[in-house]
């Protein structure tokens, strides 16, 4: 569930703590910290032109993507727009509060309103050319910031969303996946029950929000754009749905951008998308800073490329496959020390009771590594298949190959004890119960 930030404390502005400095490519960097609503003091930097005389200049908070990689990782996006007259502040996003299971995006459109007074109260910026400036995670917050405030005066979107964060994840995960060669059960194992699963423990924080009516509500102008090879966003739909969104909605100051030869961040390229390459193009912001000027130009857009649909998820339907293996898990164990090295069954016993849990926690650990690289990462590539996923999937049918010769030979040996007999049924149970878990998780099918 989306936590919903109830702080109405009014926003205590610090001083900036080290004097401004000219910076060696003709910009000026000033070093500021302001206060969030919850009292989380955020740092960052103003970059302004180094010669931008005493008129009043255009201003952008820079709201950065996923993840919490610090002001520089968006410091080429606010050097260009500097350079472009434009007084530009980025800043590291809060850690208390935000992590990668536990973050608000109502938190976060608060920080990026503290940001944006902090600029409103700038001798050297015309309030009324004072907007947001959001990259993908961030611009599921900027609409929210600007449903809020009207020192909002326009938004500026790169890689905007317009489906949940679990489905355009999932969607993610097939499209990294099919470019590195890899077919069959794994992408489905991705986009299906990694994502439910996550959603099911609580791991994936804001999982199911919609950003549609948040974008309905946008009244100021709008400029989203988005890459023509971004590979994250879903593209197309994106700018479908939030084109929609703002129409319906009454909003005739907004423009759909496409450009032509860039990836998620508007970066150049050198993959087809598939890469995170530091170089900005070299007319990087010439449109944006133009449009700013005057919302209503338009340019040339190229057309979104064609994509799968992303998956829609309903979350609580897969809770049962976590009991499920800590029981099989349970079972395997107790059934590994119950059988005696002399049973008449010890053998494929044993081997049943190692097996599983190694496969299941290799199998585990293999996904949980996907998860953190966004399956961007996979490993060499056989038939189709990461070498680790065909090596688990090799272990999966040698444990249920060891499960069945435990039932054949149990249902030989009728002229066992009792208890004997009860150990050995549990460890036939275990193997039955893996089975079903590695067909859900993929382990068993092509």
């Amino acid at each position: 569930m989306r936590r919903i930030a109830t702080v109405l404390a009014a926003l205590l502005l610090a001083s900036t703590p080290t004097a401004a400095h000219a910076a060696p490519t003709g910009l000026t960097s000033t070093e500021v910290s302001f206060t969030g609503n919850d009292g989380v003091v955020l740092h960052g930097t103003v970059l302004t032109a180094a010669s931008g005389g005493a008129a009043r200049r255009p201003g952008i908070v820079m709201l950065e993507g996923a993840g919490n990689r610090g002001r520089s990782y968006l410091r080429p996006e606010a050097e260009a727009y500097a350079r472009h007259g434009v007084v530009t502040l980025i800043y590291d996003k809060r850690t208390e509060g935000y992590s990668a299971v536990h973050r608000d995006f109502s938190l976060l459109a608060d920080d990026a309103l503290a940001g944006l007074r902090l600029l409103r109260d700038r001798p050297d910026v015309d309030p009324s050319h004072l907007g947001l400036w959001a990259l993908s995670e961030g611009a599921w917050v900027a609409p929210l910031a600007a449903n809020r405030s009207a020192d909002v005066r326009f938004l500026i979107t790169v890689g905007a969303v317009g489906i949940t964060p679990a489905a355009q994840t999932a969607w993610a995960y097939g499209t990294y996946l099919r470019h590195a060669g890899v077919r069959g059960a794994l992408p489905r194992t991705m986009r299906s029950t990694v994502v439910r699963t996550t959603i099911d423990l609580g791991l994936f924080a804001e999982s199911d929000f919609d950003p549609v009516p948040a974008w309905q509500r946008v009244r100021q102008p709008v400029l989203a754009q988005w890459g023509r090879l971004d590979r994250d966003a879903v593209p197309g739909l994106s700018s479908r749905l939030i084109g929609g969104a703002l129409d319906r909605g009454g909003n005739t100051s907004h423009t759909i951008r496409i450009v032509a030869g860039t990836n998620h961040n508007l970066h150049r390229t050198a993959a087809d998308g598939f890469d995170r390459l530091p170089d900005l193009p070299a007319d990087y912001a010439d449109f944006e800073t133009a449009w700013i000027a005057d919302p209503a130009r338009t340019a040339p857009s190229a057309s979104p490329a064609d994509e799968p649909a992303p998956p829609v998820f309903a979350a609580g339907d897969h809770a049962w496959v976590s009991s499920g293996v800590v029981l099989a898990l349970l079972v395997a164990f107790a059934g590994f020390l119950v059988v005696g090295r002399r049973s008449r069954l010890g053998r494929p016993a044993r081997w049943l009771a190692v097996l599983t849990p190694v496969t299941l926690v290799a199998t585990y650990l293999y996904l949980m590594f996907l998860l953190v690289v966004a399956a961007k990462v996979t490993g060499p590539v056989v038939l189709g298949r990461p070498l680790p996923w065909l090596l688990l999937q090799l272990l999966a049918v040698a444990t249920v190959a060891a499960a069945v010769a435990v039932a054949t030979t149990w249902r030989r040996h009728r002229d066992l004890a009792t208890a004997g007999r009860i150990r050995l049924g549990l460890l036939t149970a275990t193997g039955a119960l893996f089975a079903v878990w590695a067909v859900q998780w993929g382990l068993l099918l092509p």
